[in-house]
């Protein structure tokens, strides 16, 4: 099973993953048809099914097209709002394309109908995958939209956090800069919080940080580690719920450090050289 992570629109994820005996593919959150054929082209794979985890339109606008370029085309998720959606799937059902397996996990908050898929590859020694959509994020986790604080306790701890800890995690947005530099602000001590996020900013070239591991995040993800004394210092709270609830509301309202204007443009504001063209204004 091979996965091929496929950056779309500002920071959004979309995946391909290939049975690579048949050459034989599934792809999970289709925001963008245009990118996604292109790499199915280039992969020389038939698409046969489509996992959306939820109706956002940053993951699931491309269904339409692509039902009607690809006939026959499955389109697998959890809510009625998903365009094209040919097979509605439920929590613990299980899905097979060839040899590649799917566990449908339903983790609703960001939206009621938020679904995501454990896959795994039959016979493969490789670790399984997580496409965690915007439940479970590298070092964060989504915003509760539709949903509660004790429904993502329940998705992180329980439906998502018992998985094996070797799973890698395909989350559905690159946002992990963000995410640690608030984790950062929530554990200045985390050592394992420093070491990741100078790896996330290891270099201008935008390359993604997906994936990471089930064991790693509960290293440095503040959403996993809602029992530890530090975050309930952080929070001013013990119960494990209301630790979480009050760090995603800490985390909507974090801001990062405003970065500073270029020396060069402050003296062309300074010389008055930019007042042609806001007098324009």
């Amino acid at each position: 099973m091979k996965v091929k992570v496929i950056s779309v629109l500002e920071d959004n994820y979309m995946y391909l993953v290939i049975e690579e005996s048949t050459r034989d593919a599934i792809a999970v959150d289709a925001a963008v048809p245009k990118r996604l054929l292109e790499i199915i082209r280039k992969e020389d794979v038939v698409l046969r099914a489509i996992l959306t985890t939820h109706h956002h339109w940053d993951h699931a606008r491309g269904n339409e097209e692509l039902a009607r370029l690809c006939p026959g085309l499955q389109v697998y998720g959890a809510d009625e709002r998903i365009g094209a959606l040919t097979h509605r799937v439920a929590h613990g059902q299980e899905l097979t394309f060839g040899a590649i397996r799917v566990r449908c996990l339903f983790t609703p908050c960001h939206t009621s109908g938020h679904m995501c898929y454990f896959v795994w590859e039959d016979g493969c020694p490789d670790p399984p995958a997580l496409f965690s959509g915007d439940t479970l994020f590298v070092g964060g986790c989504g915003k509760f939209f539709e949903g509660t604080a004790e429904q993502m306790y329940t998705n992180l701890t329980q439906t998502l956090g018992t998985l094996p800890k070797e799973t890698k995690v395909f989350c559905g947005h690159e946002c992990t800069v963000r995410n640690l530099k608030f984790a950062l602000k929530v554990e200045p001590e985390n050592e394992m919080v420093k070491k990741k996020l100078a790896w996330a900013k290891r270099d201008e070239e935008d390359l993604p940080t997906v994936p990471s591991t089930l064991q790693e995040e509960f290293l440095y993800n503040p959403f996993l580690r809602v029992t530890e004394e530090a975050l309930q210092q952080f929070t001013g709270r013990t119960d494990p719920v209301e630790v979480l609830r009050i760090l995603r509301t800490e985390k909507d309202n974090f801001k990062k450090p405003k970065e500073q204007p270029h020396p060069q443009a402050v003296l062309a504001f300074d010389w008055g050289l930019f007042s042609p063209f806001l007098e324009q204004k």
